[in-house]
């Protein structure tokens, strides 16, 4: 049987500052992270955006990675979805996927450039 591998790996825009929760032994930062994806249909494009709900866990010595998510942040965040189901007070049932980020980092924004042209010089024989 295949393996099926619960991952992902995004990159976008931190949409708030960070909210940070320290409890006994560890703390979670949870942000929204703005992500979008353009498509062309011949001479259309077409940009689809969406906010994601993200959250990073670390032990408390190790949270200084979560003085970098504040608004307005290029990240790269790789790490696995966590779905999470819940009943409110009036019994309506509730569902929703969170990206739980394993790792993250800031990314440099690059620029669209043209494809580079193959040189046309021909070889020796």
């Amino acid at each position: 049987m295949k393996k099926i591998e619960n991952s992902f790996v995004v990159s976008g825009f931190v949409g708030k500052d960070a909210s940070i929760h320290q409890f006994s032994t560890a703390s979670v930062a949870r942000f929204s992270l703005a992500i979008s994806r353009t498509e062309k249909n011949g001479e259309e494009t077409n940009r689809t955006s969406a906010f994601m709900n993200v959250e990073a866990w670390r032990k408390n010595e190790n949270t200084s990675s979560f003085d970098r998510l504040v608004k307005g942040t290029l990240l790269m965040v790789e790490g696995y979805f966590k779905p999470e189901e819940w009943q409110d007070a009036d019994g309506v049932k509730h569902n929703r996927v969170v990206l739980v980020a394993t790792k993250f980092y800031e990314a440099v924004e690059k620029e669209e450039t043209p494809a580079p042209q193959e040189s046309k010089t021909k070889k020796g024989k």
